[in-house]
């Protein structure tokens, strides 16, 4: 039985720093490991939801210099939960304005669930700049994927968490939870975006792992962070993540045929189901695609979380 993989051991950022993106966005960037190495960018989920110091640890840090970053509204970067000027092309934008800034001529690319959305929108807009995709939890931001884990579909497998997901809502708007939610985490009232923004982040957090974890459903409990999470999240799926067709990445997946791809998805993913990997890896045969047989959505689940170290010591070579 093969071992599995555990984290690199822990490490500090050799540099901290904020980067003005915007008139309103300034972002916050930082790097690890080897200044000389491989450069990496690590993309995180949400969108809104910001890095966590487990992230530099997936990457050999001999070899790679790791670049993180919290995307716009997210993490340290301010205005915190702002969503003028919060679109997925402004993420891209950013991700260029971090390669320009840093001196960086290409590099390879990780991101999940969000992330992986991120990536591939990165990619697909500048596939010159990228050597290498990591890609894990794959989501492509189709209504379809919206429906399912907001509307109905993954509320019949978690059946008692959907309860105070969709009784804070009133009946005559639940034909639309994405609309509905969106009314109150923009509201003016103060109490009434946290409200929504608690059980709206909460809902992700108790489906995102094969065996649930209640304290990384407590960690979505912290106001400044399920005020992130929930506002950008929502602002985006109401907006169709801000790509012209419902299947846009698919469409332009041409564009990216040569990069080395890898992804990495859970078997019971709830949160972004298998078959939007499938779909990914149907029109991008060349992706070579790993399903982890006992994970959910989370990319620390030791299944997952060996598989993506593997996959970052092999794309050493690139």
């Amino acid at each position: 039985m093969e071992s599995l993989r555990n984290f690199y051991p822990e490490i500090e950022p050799f540099k901290t720093e904020f980067l003005k993106v915007s008139d309103i966005h300034t972002i916050y960037v930082e790097q690890c490991g080897n200044p000389n190495g491989r450069p990496v960018i690590f993309l995180h989920g949400g969108p809104g939801g910001g890095i966590h110091s487990d992230y530099r640890r997936y990457f050999d840090p001999n070899h790679y210099r790791i670049v993180l970053f919290d995307q716009r509204g997210a993490g340290r970067s301010t205005p915190a939960a702002e969503l003028r000027e919060n679109s997925t092309w402004d993420l891209v934008s950013d991700i260029e304005k971090i390669r320009t800034y840093l001196g960086i001529k290409n590099w390879i690319v990780f991101g999940g669930s969000w992330g992986s959305t991120l990536a591939l929108s990165y990619a697909e807009t500048h596939p010159d700049k990228v050597k290498g995709l990591i890609l894990r939890g794959i989501f492509l931001c189709r209504p379809s994927e919206i429906k399912w884990f907001y509307q109905f579909g993954a509320s019949e497998i978690f059946p008692d968490v959907w309860e105070s997901y969709s009784s804070f809502i009133p009946e005559a708007e639940r034909g639309d939870y994405v609309t509905a939610y969106y009314k109150r985490l923009t509201d003016p009232n103060a109490d009434v975006r946290l409200a929504a923004a608690k059980i709206w982040s909460k809902w992700e957090a108790a489906t995102s792992r094969l065996i649930v974890d209640m304290k990384a459903i407590d960690a979505f409990d912290d106001p400044t962070f399920a005020l992130q999470f929930a506002r950008i999240e929502c602002h985006y799926f109401t907006n169709n993540a801000f790509f012209k067709t419902d299947n846009y990445l698919i469409e332009n997946v041409a564009k990216i045929r040569h990069i080395p791809t890898v992804i990495v998805q859970g078997r019971y993913d709830v949160v972004c189901p298998a078959r939007s990997a499938w779909d990914l890896h149907r029109a991008f045969p060349e992706a070579e695609l790993h399903i982890i047989a006992d994970s959910g959505h989370a990319a620390s689940e030791p299944g997952t979380r060996s598989k993506l170290i593997e996959m970052s010591d092999r794309f050493r070579i690139y």
